[in-house]
């Protein structure tokens, strides 16, 4: 089994050749030479059974694999209980869309902590995520994968370790790494290969060899300041990064099969597929 690459959404390319509905998403994906897409729900799932069942299944016919991203409004670590409720809805609301999809896994932003600290959002976040896994079994939507994401912005919820602990709650989490995230929160941390063999050792040590294997990932080069994120770039960009080579490499040595899904600004296709070209041509090299 081999890695999947898709973008988040549509980039600037799938307006310029004509395609304009959702419908269209999955002829565009294979034009591009790309086998993933991540649907993108985060001002609201607001995709009706139908279109979401026609949509995975046009995506089914060309071996393209679906997943959803959240709301970005849910909030796992709240301090208001009613805010942490309503993100359990949300979660509900975006794995059965993902499940009408024939897709398995959905991105969930966990939260914020800047009027708490570090340890009670957590604890919050980890309580949050624990009714939402019980929500998914009562649902018969058990097989849906929560993909806590690694954020980007000093203040929020989702350090790798943060997120690693979320995951593990239950064995279906699957960590979804933000490489960009991870360097803009640390101002630049990603300089060498061995800076991105750290996170890869954390995921197989906190959850193992199995989750590192299938573990979910973004990918953009992202500018930040001393806050962090600031905002997503393309490929073309030398000055921020993270470079997808080292994790590509890494990838490869370690037999792993993840999602890749691009965010870059209106570029994500055309830059994903530089990742899966990369990724292919260094299989060759085993």
């Amino acid at each position: 089994m081999s890695a999947k690459f898709g973008p988040a959404g549509n980039s600037n390319s799938f307006f310029e050749m004509g395609y304009k509905g959702s419908l269209h998403i999955p002829e565009y994906v294979e034009r591009m030479g790309l086998d993933a897409f991540e649907y993108q729900c985060g001002r609201g799932v607001n995709i009706g059974e139908d279109k979401a069942r026609e949509l995975g299944t046009l995506a089914a016919e060309k071996g393209i694999t679906l997943s959803l991203h959240a709301p970005y409004y849910i909030s796992m670590s709240s301090v208001e209980e009613e805010k942490r409720l309503n993100s359990i809805n949300y979660i509900l609301s975006s794995a059965r869309a993902v499940d009408y999809m024939g897709g398995n896994r959905i991105v969930v932003h966990t939260g914020s902590c800047s009027k708490i600290s570090r340890e009670t959002a957590l604890e919050l976040a980890i309580d949050t995520m624990k009714k939402a896994i019980t929500a998914l079994d009562d649902a018969g939507l058990g097989h849906i994968h929560i993909c806590p994401e690694t954020m980007g912005k000093v203040n929020q919820l989702g350090t790798l370790d943060e997120v690693l602990a979320l995951c593990k709650i239950d064995e279906r989490l699957i960590p979804c790494i933000d490489f960009g995230h991870l360097n803009a929160r640390d101002l630049g941390y990603f300089k060498t290969k061995e800076d991105y063999k750290t996170v890869f050792d954390k995921i197989e040590n906190a959850l193992g060899y199995d989750r590192l294997k299938s573990f979910h990932s973004h990918f953009s080069k992202i500018e930040y300041t001393t806050g962090g994120e600031k905002k997503h770039l393309t490929f073309a960009d030398t000055v921020f990064g993270p470079d997808f080579e080292p994790v590509i490499d890494l990838v490869v040595q370690k037999n792993c099969s993840p999602t890749f899904i691009c965010e870059s600004d209106g570029t994500q296709a055309e830059d994903v597929k530089r990742m899966k070209d990369y990724y292919f041509s260094q299989l060759g090299n085993i």
